[in-house]
């Protein structure tokens, strides 16, 4: 895939005014995105829990999770994304959680992310919904 770079205001979730922006990979390999761990300490996000994960080289670490708000550049609204914790002076790296947290994908020829179409239950929730099924099927 070719590699881009997005613009991304990472803020603290319960103080706004805590924030900063840089420039992310946007990596769809990585399931969470990345964001060295001074720049949280920076705008006071405090780990929640930790995450047993597999490095792209192979290794297996434990690391630090927390969550931040992201405002991804060309992309609407501030939406709340898990983060993971690495050390200082890492790559920024927006994984797979946040770009589907923001409902896009990638066009890796364009460089760009694009919107999708967001699945909002299964094949029984939008039959209920629709109104095709009978009541009691649905409850």
């Amino acid at each position: 895939m070719g590699l881009f770079q997005k613009k991304v205001k990472v803020s603290n979730s319960k103080n706004p005014d805590r924030f900063f922006e840089g420039e992310f990979w946007v990596d769809t390999g990585a399931l969470y995105s990345f964001i060295p761990e001074n720049e949280l300490q920076k705008i006071v996000v405090m780990p929640t829990s930790k995450r047993n994960l597999i490095l792209a080289d192979g290794r297996q670490d434990t690391r630090l999770l927390g969550f931040c708000d992201f405002q991804i550049e060309g992309l609407e609204g501030g939406i709340p994304c898990p983060v993971i914790f690495v050390p200082k002076d890492s790559l920024l790296l927006l994984g797979a959680t946040a770009l589907e947290n923001f409902g896009v994908e990638v066009d890796p020829i364009r460089k760009i992310l694009k919107p999708i179409l967001a699945v909002i239950g299964g094949f029984l929730a939008s039959h209920c919904e629709a109104g095709k099924m009978g009541q009691e099927q649905c409850e």
